[in-house]
């Protein structure tokens, strides 16, 4: 663990233990899941022309790897996550194809970034685990080169991602220890409010700032599914403390939730996101 790294936070808990070992054991089902996305922040980062890129939250370095390969090894990309077995998995993958890019293994939001080093910063649904976003984006600011842009896909409320919380949904009844959503809290929905993402990059120096929404169709494999809701999620938290039978009972009743998205050997969902570009100030 870096220095940078709170060891009391719940969220390095949490991503240092069995959700972050889950989504390095998922790394290819993920990357495949989550493509559309990647290719957004890929293609928007290669007609800005970037030379120096920070990935926040980067997890197993999908994205940032991918941004590394359409820009060149004139460039150079950095993913910083505080997940230790997924920056690890990141390392091997940047080691294993000679890669323009480097990870770091620390928090965002107090690590301490060469100031002005980055011309763009770019997340895949990294940002919204912060503990203190206020924080975490006046840190990314000062990382940020003047007029650097700042590109990061979150997504939309819960309601609108009924795919993304089918498991819970449906296993609740059954599993009451299922960790309940907060509104704003760190976690996969904090960022919903779109009024509220504004005022934080407001607040913390970032301009013409603008928030659209991004709807993406994205797919699995039909085989991969179970695999799929039983690692990752709330339920994927939890559900290895519930004795088999009942873990069987579970997994037969969250499936049946899932049927409607099923085509044939795919699963099929719409993926209700924002799209969230702003600048560094120029001076």
């Amino acid at each position: 663990m870096t220095p940078s790294q709170n060891p009391d936070s719940e969220q390095a808990a949490l991503w240092n233990g069995t959700a972050g070992q889950a989504w390095v054991d998922l790394q290819a089902l993920m990357d495949g899941v989550l493509a559309p996305f990647e290719k957004l922040l890929v293609d928007a980062a290669a007609r800005a022309g970037a030379t120096r890129v920070l990935d926040v939250g980067c997890g197993t370095g999908g994205t940032t790897l991918a941004i590394a390969g359409a820009l060149g090894p004139q460039a150079r990309c950095t993913g910083i996550d505080l997940s230790a077995p997924m920056i690890s998995a990141a390392r091997d993958r940047a080691s294993a194809h000679a890669a323009a890019a480097d990870f770091i293994c620390a928090d965002a939001q107090t690590h301490a970034f060469v100031p002005a080093s980055f011309d763009r910063i770019v997340s895949r649904f990294g940002v919204m685990f912060f503990d203190d976003p206020t924080a975490a984006f006046n840190t990314l600011r000062r990382a940020a080169r003047p007029g650097a842009g700042l590109h990061v896909i979150a997504w939309r409320d819960a309601a609108e991602n009924p795919f993304m919380t089918a498991a819970e949904r449906a296993a609740a009844p059954l599993l009451p220890a299922i960790p309940p959503r907060q509104p704003d809290a760190p976690g996969q929905f904090a960022f919903a409010d779109r009024r509220r993402v504004h005022r934080l990059l407001d607040t913390t120096g970032w301009q013409a700032i603008d928030i659209q929404p991004v709807d993406l169709a994205c797919t699995l494999p039909t085989h991969e599914l179970e695999r799929y809701f039983t690692r990752l999620g709330p339920l994927g938290r939890v559900l290895h403390e519930a004795d088999p039978a009942l873990r069987v009972r579970i997994v037969d009743v969250v499936r049946a939730a899932f049927q409607p998205y099923v085509d044939g050997e795919t699963v099929r969902f719409t993926a209700a996101c924002w799209s969230v570009v702003a600048q560094a100030p120029a001076m």
